[in-house]
């Protein structure tokens, strides 16, 4: 089974409402590469032009936040569930 990636209601436009998406084993940063290629803008929403995932985007893989781990280089395993979880602000 392909890696699957949760995404947050907020991107869901970009995914034509796609709640979860396949996507083929290796790293966060091909997983997003991944992602743009099937749904154009979406990267920009997650990574910086330096291509590190923005500061009010936390990624999870399996439970684990990837900045604990490889950040863009974690890598990712067939059956591995990765979530987008923009941060809320509070006040």
């Amino acid at each position: 089974m392909p890696a699957q990636v949760r995404i947050p209601t907020p991107l869901r436009k970009l995914t034509n409402d796609l709640e979860v998406v396949s996507v083929p084993s290796g790293t966060i940063g091909s997983v997003i590469r991944h992602l743009q290629g099937q749904f154009p803008g979406i990267q920009e929403r997650l990574v910086d032009d330096a291509g590190n995932v923005r500061r009010f985007v936390n990624v999870y893989v399996n439970e684990e936040d990837i900045r604990f781990l490889q950040n863009s280089d974690t890598p990712v395993k067939d059956g591995d569930e990765i979530s987008v979880i923009p941060a809320i602000a509070g006040g």
